[in-house]
């Protein structure tokens, strides 16, 4: 099966480099797939889920909280906000984040903050604790 190359780059480190079947990501207007011989595109990315097929029967699982898509000539190169494989979220600090973020925006009112911020930062938790929990062994 014909393969293309993926990398995945945060602003900390590269957080995937190698050949796969597929990538999915978690597009402006939802999810797609992209595949060999896939027409160039570039695309945002929204806060989500990156699905990684390596060969077959092995997939890989990412939290992502967005970024920017290129293909082209069967290359691929995301640059993401952030990146966190399934089986390494720390599902802890996800709650704790999860828990600050919705006690902001709770208390909005009698506190200065930065709504957006909050409300990414409540996206984010519940995207890493949904994956972290979608693909936990438990």
């Amino acid at each position: 099966m014909e393969k293309l190359h993926l990398e995945i780059i945060t602003p900390s480190k590269i957080g995937y480099n190698g050949n796969v079947i597929s990538v999915t990501v978690p597009g402006t207007n939802g999810n797609f797939q992209i595949l060999f011989n896939h027409a160039p595109i570039i695309s945002s990315l929204e806060i989500g889920e990156i699905k990684i097929e390596e060969s077959e029967g092995s997939k890989l699982h990412f939290s992502t909280s967005g970024g920017t898509i290129e293909l082209s000539n069967n290359k691929i190169i995301i640059l993401a906000e952030s990146l966190e494989r399934s089986d390494n979220i720390d599902v802890k600090r996800a709650e704790d984040a999860k828990s600050r973020a919705e006690n902001r925006l709770k208390n909005k009112r009698s506190e200065n903050i930065d709504e957006l911020r909050a409300e990414f930062a409540l996206k984010r938790a519940i995207n890493r604790l949904k994956i972290a929990n979608k693909f936990s062994l438990n």
